[in-house]
């Protein structure tokens, strides 16, 4: 049977919209945007975007949402493995999704179009590097015109950026507070004073706020505005100038020295760990993987390395950080660092709570792994074993790789050392009484020198 629908964040844009028929996407692209399509077509702009992956490429089809007298094509794009969002990317994916923006829109501008839209969401992360997945964001470009895209841009980019780099890494979540980016004014307010002296910020960020605040309750005529075409491109340059300059020196976490300094496996345990998760991975051949509690990527590589699309989700900053610049240096395609806090994970937010999707909405993993977590889960989260298993069930579709990590172990000691002991069900023999009500226990291998356990559990389905 076929079925459309609708994408419920596709709603906002006059020009078109995406929908699925039998979990395959598709673009209808409306009549009111032909002109500007045939354009980006036929003046080659979108091949050159396309050949460079800097643009999801897309086929024409003759699928139809409905008869409808507004429809014009219909276009069938490259699907993306992961949907994330801007508030769960390290700093330097939303700087390279920035600067990709950036490079577009110059490449744009020798075509004769405009990016009409910048917003951060258009972007996504496929084969490892950030590209525009919003084919209807293109508009010709008319010299003389202003960017009208540039302030999206500078509240969905620079604001953030500039606020993770000289305030406060944490800072990005203000993303998810504001849906069409930080504001220009809190961001003004929110910067130290010392960025009033730097040049790209105080004209970016500082005097663009005041020019929306002065001007907002004025009508403003557009024979004054006019830009030529080099002040254009000299924006776009001080932009990607600026951006590029802007740093975030990773601090020196607990979890980003875990591996090297934390954790208390010995060589041979460590080692003995990576051969018992490659061996459960040979097993299922999974496709998908989400590496919860993932750090710097060290098992997420294990699958990756393996061409399983992995998602490596860690609550670190820094370890996330750490994990993307290495997946950038070694071109890795097939792994994407995420910070995600698995306690608090990310809602649906925007109109209706619909248009950002939570995490749960948007996919699920063949296999969900779970190592050196579930006593973080138990202990410092006080969440019992029968919710953490209801949550693992939810996200896997098939099967979990799961580490037991018992009381008697030094980590979870360090852990109950300054509170009293109020985890008396935290024993091998429960967990596995309780997961079992979910998963059955496919194996169990001890970990050499340790007391942990690791298990591989597959998705009861009765």
């Amino acid at each position: 049977m076929l079925i459309n629908k609708k994408h419920s964040s596709s709603f906002r844009d006059p020009s078109g919209f995406i929908f699925y028929r039998n979990n395959t996407i598709y673009r209808q692209i409306n009549k009111s945007y032909k002109d500007n399509y045939d354009f980006l077509i036929n003046c080659g702009l979108y091949k050159t975007l396309a050949d460079n992956r800097l643009l999801i490429p897309h086929l024409e089809t003759e699928v139809k949402y409905s008869k409808s007298d507004a429809a014009y094509k219909t276009v069938q794009p490259e699907m993306i493995p992961f949907i994330s969002y801007p508030y769960e990317w390290c700093f330097n994916q939303l700087k390279d999704a920035a600067l990709t923006t950036l490079k577009i829109q110059k490449k744009s501008l020798e075509f004769g179009m405009s990016l009409k839209d910048c917003s951060a969401y258009n972007i996504q992360f496929k084969n490892g590097k950030p590209i525009l997945i919003d084919t209807l964001s293109f508009a010709k470009y008319n010299e003389g015109e202003p960017w009208i895209a540039y302030r999206q841009f500078c509240q969905h980019f620079l604001a953030p950026l500039s606020l993770m780099s000289h305030n406060d890494i944490r800072l990005n979540q203000l993303l998810r507070i504001y849906i069409d980016g930080v504001p220009l004014d809190l961001a003004s307010t929110l910067l130290p004073f010392r960025t009033h002296l730097k040049f790209f910020l105080f004209s970016h960020i500082h005097l663009h706020a005041r020019s929306q605040k002065y001007f907002a309750d004025k009508s403003i005529k557009t024979d004054n505005r006019k830009m030529r075409l080099r002040s254009f491109f000299g924006i776009i340059d001080s932009l990607e100038s600026g951006i590029n300059k802007l740093k975030w020196k990773i601090p020196k976490t607990e979890w980003v020295n875990y591996y090297s300094q934390t954790h208390n496996y010995s060589s041979d345990a460590f080692k003995h760990k990576k051969q018992i998760v490659e061996n459960f991975l040979g097993k299922i051949k999974p496709k998908i993987i989400w590496d919860l509690g993932g750090n710097v990527g060290e098992f997420s590589r294990i699958a990756s390395d393996k061409g399983i699309q992995t998602i490596s989700f860690d609550i670190d900053p820094a370890a996330v950080e750490m994990n993307y610049l290495d997946s950038v240096r070694k071109g890795e395609v097939n792994i994407l660092p995420l910070m995600i806090d698995i306690t608090n994970p990310s809602p649906g937010i925007g109109w209706e709570n619909k248009e950002r999707h939570s995490l749960f909405e948007r996919t699920s993993a063949d296999t969900i792994m779970a190592l050196a977590l579930i006593h973080h889960l138990a202990i410092t989260n006080n969440l019992p074993l029968y919710r953490i298993v209801q949550f693992f069930n939810l996200l896997s579709r098939k099967f979990l790789i799961i580490e037991f990590v018992p009381k008697s172990d030094s980590q979870v000691q360090k852990l109950i050392s300054t509170r009293a002991d109020l985890f008396p069900e935290y024993k091998q023999q429960v967990f596995e009484d309780v997961f079992q009500k979910y998963f059955k226990i496919n194996s169990s291998k001890g970990i050499t020198d340790s007391k942990r356990v690791l298990y591989l559990m597959e998705k009861r389905l009765d």
